[in-house]
């Protein structure tokens, strides 16, 4: 008999994420909500058909256990990561505005023709992404270690 892994038994192991549907992108897209990034951590690497961003991720898969035995909440740097695209537009931010800090709330697909269609980041204050793309295929991968969250709360959404 096979004992079937614990969430709690990949505790410190960083988060890799590959999105390859709808489905898999709700999950992805949970994991990344209220991820905080500077404007300038934002890249469309046009040769290589990708756009990636750092986000400082909210460790939403160890709030419950942190909150459980009385240690603070985290944070995680992270690596988002579209490939395929063909375009990159965006509403409601400042571009010039090299301070800015944007906050991410959801990662969506809209299906167009033939497999393709836009990846759209939704960020907070009215601010999208939109990501044109040939299939799609979203990563997310943890690229540092874990660390005290600046605020040391859970995020909240207001009603």
């Amino acid at each position: 008999m096979t004992n079937d892994a614990r969430f709690e038994d990949g505790e410190e192991e960083p988060l890799r994420l590959k999105a390859l549907d709808a489905d898999d992108l709700a999950i992805l897209s949970a994991a990344v909500q209220d991820s905080v990034f500077p404007i300038g951590e934002m890249r469309w690497q046009k040769p290589w058909r990708r756009f990636a961003l750092l986000l400082n991720r909210f460790r939403w898969e160890d709030a419950d256990a942190a909150k459980s035995t009385g240690r603070p909440v985290e944070r995680v740097q992270s690596v988002l990561a579209i490939e395929d695209v063909q375009n990159v537009v965006s509403q409601g931010i400042d571009r010039s505005d090299s301070d800015m800090v944007l906050s991410l709330l959801s990662v969506t697909f809209e299906p167009g023709e033939d497999g393709m269609g836009r990846v759209l980041l939704t960020l907070a204050g009215d601010g999208a992404i939109g990501v044109d793309v040939e299939a799609l295929e979203v990563t997310l991968r943890d690229v540092t270690r874990p660390y005290r969250a600046v605020s040391g709360k859970v995020p909240e959404h207001g009603d």
